[in-house]
Formats: C-alpha cells, sequence, structure tokens
C-alpha cells in the first residue's frame, strides 16, 4: 500500500556536486550542492539552486560564472565539510586538501580531485523559493584521463566512483545495468 507524504524533494539519488566561483584567487570558493541537474543538450545547459544567503550566491550572481566539479567516494568528507562550513569562515581548500586549478573558459577555478569538472556561464537567475536557480551554458568540460576509456574516450562512471546523495546521506553509486536502449536491443541469431 501507498502513503500520502507532505510534498517534498523525494527524487534520488542525486549528485553531491563541489560548485567553485570567484573570479580571482581572493573569492574563490566551493560550496556543496545536490539540486543540480541537466536541462537542455543543445545547447548543453544545466542548473544549480542556491541560497541567496551562502556565502558563495553573490560571487556567482557578480561573476555570472561557476564550475561545478563531480566528486568521488574518496571526496566525501571533503564534500560534506564544503557544505557545513561557510567560505567566509575558512579557506575551503586550505581545510580540505583539495586543489584549485585553471578552468579553460570561466574565471572560477576547477578542483584538480574531481573526475569532470564542468565550466559554465549563468543565463538566467529564476527566484524560486528558498533558493535560486541558476540557469547556465555549458562552455567546457574537463574530463580526469584516468577515467576514459584509451580506445574509445568513452566516460568510465564505475571507475570514478562517484558521490551521491539522498536525504541527508551520502552513497556510492550500485552495478551497472545496461547501456541506454538495451531494453529494446535485438538479439543476435
Amino acid at each position: 500500500m501507498k502513503m500520502d507524504w507532505k510534498p517534498g524533494t523525494m527524487i534520488y539519488p542525486l549528485p553531491a556536486v563541489l560548485i567553485t566561483c570567484g573570479s580571482t584567487p581572493e573569492e574563490y570558493n566551493m560550496l556543496t550542492v545536490s539540486w543540480v541537474g541537466t536541462t537542455c543538450t543543445n545547447p548543453a545547459m544545466c542548473y544549480i539552486s542556491v541560497r541567496p544567503e551562502r556565502h558563495s550566491y553573490p560571487i556567482i550572481k557578480e561573476s555570472g560564472e561557476f564550475v561545478i566539479n563531480l566528486t568521488t567516494a574518496d571526496m566525501a568528507h571533503a564534500t560534506d565539510w564544503c557544505g557545513v562550513r561557510s567560505g567566509k569562515d575558512y579557506d575551503k581548500a586550505m581545510e580540505t586538501g583539495l586543489t584549485y586549478g585553471p578552468s579553460h573558459k570561466v574565471k572560477a577555478p576547477i578542483i584538480m580531485e574531481s573526475p569532470l569538472s564542468i565550466e559554465c556561464k549563468v543565463k538566467q537567475i529564476i527566484p524560486l523559493g528558498s533558493h535560486d536557480m541558476f540557469l547556465a551554458e555549458v562552455v567546457n568540460v574537463q574530463a580526469d584521463d584516468r577515467y576514459l576509456n584509451p580506445e574509445t574516450g568513452e566516460w568510465n562512471l564505475a571507475a570514478a566512483d562517484p558521490l551521491v546523495y539522498t536525504h541527508g546521506k551520502y552513497f556510492h553509486l550500485g552495478d551497472f545495468i545496461g547501456k541506454f536502449g538495451w531494453s529494446v536491443k535485438k538479439e543476435k541469431k
């Protein structure tokens, strides 16, 4: 039997990502976000939702740029730490041991330990309530070649061991089940 619950954010799991922002090293900051996703393929667009009272909010709003850095199970402690500490009080890179690196199309830095960094330019800010959504165009993606298949260039998600978040808890992803379209693929005889 199904039970009714009050309306809430019950979509699961979500990626636990570190957003980097800032135009200069003195301004650089990282914050943990799970309200993140894809909105369009062509042009490539995504979003993050951030509370206006967060330290990074005015930095992203003013610069119009940010980087979505995917995280791994090895980055879980740093990811959680960056979600509960403010960049106005701490140098998060120094505190977590994560390393800022150069982006190629935006001023905000990437996180070198991240397997995939998605450089974004804000196209629109949409006030939603507790959070504002930054709708952004993806202008570049930097992938760590340790997670690329050398023959095909295909991304190896399992090797990256991505960190996901659901209802206040972090998890690894499970086992591979099938490739898009496998359910209707004709069997070879």
